[in-house]
């Protein structure tokens, strides 16, 4: 639950789930800022209503794959109905073999709550309680440690989501309290008994694509907040360079009319409506001097700008316009029934698929971080123009504050040239971590799962990319920041001053060489938060203060 300034529990409006209208906006609110959650009373009505049936076929001795037969291609092998239940155990059991890293906090709240609105849905034949406590579990703040090697997202994520079912069971490690403890201790102390599950339940928990989908969800909200900032720094670094902000004229973009390059051109233009350093393509044609009467010259300042900056929109448009879809997949992936079997109520029938199969999440992730990676690489581009004396337009080298040659400091400081180096290795990783995950399948399980989506794959790089993504965005900012002082702030935008003096809160301006470890992490913050996209919309208040040489 959300905490209070004094340090008790708000009481807001938790988060209702049905398993048809959870949105990314209502996954962030839990995930990371957590809000509550409850069960609406007709997804009660529904799972009760798939759990008779199912019991009624199991009771008639059907052949129900996963209830009263094995798994993948043990299917052939039929077991007696007072078997089910302890199938449904050894099924978590034996495949709690996950490896790798822990899985964030935020990820596992969101891979609960997902998977709690996955199977209230009521297609899956669980019992109300079992989703109930998923619930629990998430608004006690009772986190299971899930690993994150082990998914081929097909048959869905059934190594991590088996170490979030162990946790129900009282078995496996939770995170409580800030501490990693035994499942079992933790559940006693909370007063919730260990759940014994029933048959198709432990298949019903483990059989989805709920943790491929935490991580795709988080990456999309991520991404979507990049896209902002990349045209923020994109506004920044126009002014940083002496730019035409001409570049970003509506004409020019509706002439070629992908939406999200439409709206990318529109918010640069934006938030350099009133900047006194990047200029309307007029203003910039009347410094540059001319002919003067003869036949050649050299302009005194360039009327178009390099692309990194020119093509912006370009680029920062196609992201835009892949989270578009990557968005909309992603929230029809977390409002599925995704597990197998699935039990039709109103036929009285069972049906066994493939809803556990991860393809539109893979190929959904696979897309977003390469567009993402291109984000990173067009900021890393950026950063070279602004802290190259070569580019910037009369900058100092590596944006070094201003000393005269007798002043004792002179020569002795490097500024960003070290920022600039970690920012251009960071982009390398992000570059390389955008390679495609879905055409890696591998057939595994006796040829059974022999075509695999390798969707949890595709949504951990694509989460990972993002998150160094922001690490690029948050070192050109410093630097933006630093060639903006220079410059002198009274002459930037209302927009981007206001984006200015928030990270100056937070950072100084870097006057001699030190340490800038702890300015990244701060910068990264006010990029995760949204605080920086608040401080340059439209609805907030324009800066006003003067600053700057």
């Amino acid at each position: 639950m959300k905490t209070a300034p004094d340090g008790t529990l708000e009481t807001g409006a938790p988060i209702v789930i049905d398993g048809n209208t959870l949105t990314l906006e209502d996954l962030h609110a839990v995930a990371v800022e957590g809000s509550g959650v409850a069960l609406r009373d007709e997804s009660l009505r529904l799972m009760a209503g798939s759990r008779e049936l199912k019991v009624d076929l199991v009771a008639e001795g059907h052949a129900i794959y996963g209830v009263t037969t094995g798994f993948g291609d043990s299917v052939i092998r039929q077991i007696a109905p007072v078997k089910s239940a302890e199938l449904q155990h050894n099924l978590i059991r034996y495949h709690m073999n996950g490896t790798g890293p822990s899985t964030p906090p935020d990820v596992v709240r969101a891979t609960l709550l997902i998977r709690a609105n996955c199977l209230a849905k009521g297609n899956s034949g669980v019992r109300p309680e079992v989703v109930a406590r998923l619930v629990d579990q998430l608004n006690l703040g009772i986190l299971p440690r899930l690993p994150q090697r082990g998914s081929l997202g097909a048959s869905g994520d059934l190594v991590p989501l088996c170490h979030l079912a162990a946790s129900l069971l009282a078995e496996g490690d939770v995170t409580y309290d800030g501490r990693l403890r035994p499942a079992g201790e933790v559940l006693a102390e909370v007063g919730l008994a260990p759940l014994t599950l029933e048959a198709k339940e432990g298949l019903a928990l483990i059989n989805g694509t709920s943790f491929s989908s935490a991580f795709a969800a988080l990456a999309c909200l991520g991404a979507t907040r990049l896209a902002r900032i990349a045209e923020l720094s994109t506004a920044m670094a126009s002014e940083a360079l002496l730019g035409n902000r001409g570049h970003f004229a509506e004409f020019i973009h509706l002439a070629k009319p992908h939406p999200g390059q439409v709206t990318s051109a529109r918010e640069v233009a934006r938030l350099l409506t009133d900047s006194k350093l990047a200029l309307d393509h007029s203003q910039v044609i009347e410094l540059t001097g001319g002919l003067g009467g003869e036949e050649y010259a050299e302009l005194k300042r360039s009327i178009q700008d390099r692309y990194s900056v020119r093509c912006a929109p370009h680029v920062v448009g196609v992201l835009r316009d892949t989270l578009d879809w990557a968005r909309r997949w992603v929230e029809i992936e977390i409002n599925s029934s995704n597990d197998n079997p699935l039990f039709d109520v109103a036929a009285r029938e069972v049906h066994s698929g493939g809803n556990f199969y991860g393809g539109h999440v893979a190929q959904a992730m696979d897309s977003l971080k390469v567009a993402v990676a291109n984000i990173a690489d067009l900021l890393d581009r950026q950063l070279e123009l602004v802290v190259d004396e070569k580019f910037n337009n009369g900058l100092t080298p590596n944006l070094i504050p201003r000393h005269a040659p007798t002043d004792w400091r002179a020569g002795l400081h490097h500024g960003f040239k070290g920022m600039q180096i970690a920012c251009s290795s960071i982009t390398a990783e992000a570059l390389k971590t955008s390679t495609p995950a879905s055409v890696f399948s591998r057939s595994s399980e006796a040829h059974n799962q022999d075509k695999v989506s390798m969707s949890a794959i595709a949504a951990r790089d694509a989460f990972q990319v993002v998150s160094m993504a922001e690490e690029v965005a948050a070192i050109h900012l410093l630097a933006l920041c630093q060639a903006l002082d220079l410059r002198g702030t009274a002459q930037a935008s209302s927009r981007t001053r206001a984006a200015h003096a928030l990270i100056r809160e937070r950072v100084p301006f870097v006057e001699d060489d030190r340490a800038m470890e702890s300015d990244i992490h701060a910068v990264v913050e006010l990029i995760r938060s949204g605080a920086l996209i608040s401080v340059t919309s439209p609805a907030a208040p324009a800066a006003n203060g003067h600053g700057g040489e």
